[in-house]
């Protein structure tokens, strides 16, 4: 990998969940070379910067401006997204953005066909669906290992609401259940198994929420998450498989998931997809529930520094690798704009066919290959670093 070339990176955004992103793109990944935070509060970008040891602290003007900087990673919050995106993309960066891709799918196709004409890669996460977890459970798939997936049921919970207290921003558009943490679902599913075909639905608004938390500083005393914050949807995929979705953050507690595929010669439990060392789990025929070995590297373990915050997204940032190899090589990126649109779609699409009491017929479609396998994060037991990286170009 000596021969290929750095591609030259600024991170826009320096919340919570940055430094996991900064360290991977500056440490973990050896094809980006992360010269420059951003932020609107230009102190906080500073105060990272001095923390991780990055050069250049730039405006957001500066870095659209900085002809040295071709890959742009986004991690504002979603409902600019799309002010952000539009400004790099024309600024002539590659973008790689954190979830959603944007709140308005009017936006998020108006960006595709900026970049389609610009000849720009975007790349939208969730990229977990690049992990040890994920392309372990699609490689048993693309080996027929349940045989012809057939259906599949689906389930997330949390308690989004007061949830939202902690985390201020899932008060805003795209805070809701599903597409905060809906999005990782609908990315694992069409990762697995390809793109929807239609849609059939019901949903719910959030409940009015009332200040639990008295150690906060919300100044409301009530609110109500926007959209629908309970979901449950009949998914057709192209493939054939039929699968029942059910999100609901109006309930209690932290998550209890479940993604169960059924096949003609086996069933498939998947792990978590809002990690990226999920156990994929494989029942046969008058065997027991076997645990796969992992197949591929990226499993979410920090191999590099001390814990951060959000340190068990511990790979996060793969896929703005990955799109920095697809630049150098010259093709399209796994978690690419069509992945991004096509996830979306169906999120909105759940809301239109829940509204309309109509099927709702997706118009995006995308093609994702999956990582070779064989790669791993690390060796002699955890104590050497891997080879993952080789399976991004």
């Amino acid at each position: 990998m000596s021969n290929i070339s750095k591609v030259k990176t600024a991170v826009v955004g320096c919340g919570m969940i940055s430094d996991i992103y900064i360290r991977n793109l500056s440490e973990l990944f050896t094809i980006t070379d992360l010269v420059a935070l951003s932020n609107r509060n230009l102190d906080k970008a500073k105060e990272k910067a001095a923390f991780h040891k990055i050069d250049k602290v730039m405006s957001i003007d500066e870095v659209a401006a900085d002809p040295d900087i071709e890959l742009v990673v986004n991690l504002t919050p979603a409902p600019v997204h799309y002010d952000i995106i539009k400004k790099m993309l024309l600024a002539g960066k590659h973008v790689y953005t954190e979830k959603m891709f944007t709140t308005n799918i009017g936006e998020a196709k108006e960006l595709v066909r900026i970049a389609r004409e610009k000849n720009l890669l975007i790349g939208v996460a969730p990229d977990t669906v690049l992990g040890a977890g994920t392309q372990t459970a699609k490689l048993a798939i693309d080996r027929d290992m349940i045989g012809k997936v057939t259906g599949g049921v689906v389930s997330i919970n949390r308690n989004q609401n007061l949830n939202s207290e902690l985390f201020r921003f899932l008060q805003d558009d795209g805070g809701a259940l599903p597409y905060d943490v809906g999005i990782y679902y609908i990315a694992t599913l069409v990762t697995l198994l390809g793109p929807v075909k239609a849609i059939r639905a019901f949903a719910a608004p959030s409940i009015t929420h009332e200040r639990e938390y008295l150690y906060t500083d919300e100044e409301k005393d009530s609110w109500q998450i926007p959209g629908s914050n309970v979901v449950a949807a009949s998914l057709e995929f192209e493939s054939g498989p039929l699968v029942s979705l059910h999100i609901n953050g109006n309930t209690i507690n932290g998550e209890q998931n479940l993604i169960m595929l059924f096949g003609t010669n086996g069933i498939m439990k998947v792990g978590n997809p809002d990690s990226f060392n999920g156990k994929t789990e494989i029942l046969l025929p008058e065997n027991d529930w076997v645990t796969l070995p992992f197949t591929h590297g990226y499993d979410g373990v920090n191999k590099m520094s001390e814990p951060t915050f959000f340190d068990h997204y511990g790979s996060r940032g793969v896929g703005a690798a990955e799109l920095a190899y697809s630049i150098r090589v010259g093709r399209t990126n796994r978690c690419s704009k069509e992945y991004g649109l096509h996830c979306m779609e169906v999120l909105t699409g759940i809301d239109i066919a829940a509204e309309s009491g109509a099927t709702y017929y997706p118009e995006s479609r995308f093609e994702m290959s999956g990582l070779k396998p064989g790669y791993y994060s690390t060796t002699f037991n955890g104590f050497g670093r891997g080879d993952a990286e080789r399976s991004l170009i």
